[in-house]
């Protein structure tokens, strides 16, 4: 047990790929896929469970960005002090005890089946005065401090001494986010560096490119993806993938839901293929356990991800496992790998394309060829 037994060491995480190594010379890279969810709170809907399936029945490793203040209850919401904002005030709902129970049993169960727990912080204030996009770093820092206390210590909090520890210790665990409305980003990033975070998912308006670091952290942001019937790509989220078919309500017409579920999957089975049959650029993508316009972005993620698995050099994986296999390669093949432009396959294929920058043979940070 860690503290007040909210959380607890119990060994080394299961359910891990083998440990990464560099590319081989002239190997082709991986597809990196990167399936992750906003929020992650069980509030009844069953999805948290749906997609913890269809991982398990897939293979796929899949990160959780959880809001802190879903371990929370609205009981003792004075606790949380949002910067520039009131005591207590979050423009997401506090979980009933109900989901809260529900949400620290799928938490448990996603980081036991080898996925990731990062954060979506805590009150998700996206407008106005109180907006995370004009938090300094400091304002992160505190922010991110009561995220990890009210992981850290629910059990103090809801008064519960029945219910299991979550089974990780969330200071080590913890390597990265995705901030509200990927909002803040640049003073984030200082804060993030400080607490020795490996990378953040925050920025928005990624292109489909091999991904670099700021300040010191792999900047993983959403992709641009095509999106089919329109000459524009559409950002790698649900939530913008409705904001350009419904706009600005979740409850469109029903009978427009067919098409617009296809169109959706349809994107971001584009976005896969572009990268997979060119570049091999990793693909990110971001949703929010919803059901929004009847759920159809819901089965489009599905469909999408039954589409993607069993390919070969397909990985389905967490934001975390993928910055193992990162920091793993050698800078100097990484760099080669970020000259390729979005859609462009490596001109002569990869050997000829490694061999072209000296870089085939190379040696690894391990002393491995790379």
């Amino acid at each position: 047990m860690i503290g007040d037994g909210s959380t607890a060491d119990t060994g080394k995480q299961p359910n891990q790929p083998d440990k990464p190594i560099p590319l081989e010379p002239g190997e082709t890279p991986p597809q990196f896929v990167i399936f992750s969810w906003d929020g992650a709170g069980e509030v009844g809907n069953g999805l948290f469970p749906r997609f913890l399936e269809l991982a398990r029945n897939h293979g796929a490793g899949m990160t959780f960005f959880l809001s802190g203040l879903y371990l929370l209850p609205e009981s003792k919401k004075r606790l949380y002090q949002p910067p520039n904002n009131p005591v207590g005030a979050s423009d997401i709902g506090y979980l009933s005890d109900a989901h809260l129970k529900e949400t620290l049993k799928y938490t448990r169960q996603a980081w036991s089946e080898g996925h990731e727990i990062g954060t979506h912080f805590n009150g998700h204030f996206c407008g106005g005065s109180g907006s995370v996009a004009n938090w300094t770093p400091a304002q992160w820092n505190s922010e991110i401090d009561q995220a990890v206390s009210f992981v850290t210590e629910w059990r103090t909090n809801t008064g519960w001494t029945d219910e299991e520890p979550l089974p990780f210790d969330y200071h080590r665990e913890l390597v990265g986010g995705r901030t509200p409305c990927l909002l803040g980003q640049d003073n984030l990033l200082p804060a993030a560096k400080e607490r020795g975070w490996r990378y953040d998912a925050s920025s928005p308006g990624g292109r489909q490119m091999w991904p670099e670091k700021r300040h010191g952290v792999w900047d993983l942001p959403l992709q641009g993806i095509p999106f089919p019937g329109h000459s524009f790509d559409v950002l790698s989220m649900d939530y913008n993938i409705l904001a350009n078919q419904s706009k600005n309500t979740t409850k469109g017409m029903p009978s427009r839901y067919p098409a617009w579920r296809a169109q959706a999957t349809a994107s971001y089975l584009a976005g896969f293929k572009r990268a997979y049959e060119t570049n091999r650029a990793p693909f990110y993508i971001g949703n929010h356990f919803e059901e929004w316009n009847g759920g159809i972005y819901m089965d489009a993620v599905e469909e999408a991800l039954k589409g993607m698995a069993g390919k070969q050099d397909v990985r389905l994986v967490s934001f975390r496992q993928f910055v193992d296999w990162l920091d793993v390669q050698d800078p100097r093949v990484l760099d080669r790998l970020r000259s390729l432009e979005v859609g462009q396959a490596p001109p002569g294929g990869w050997n000829a394309f490694f061999k072209a920058s000296g870089t085939a043979g190379v040696k690894g940070p391990s002393g491995a060829p790379s």
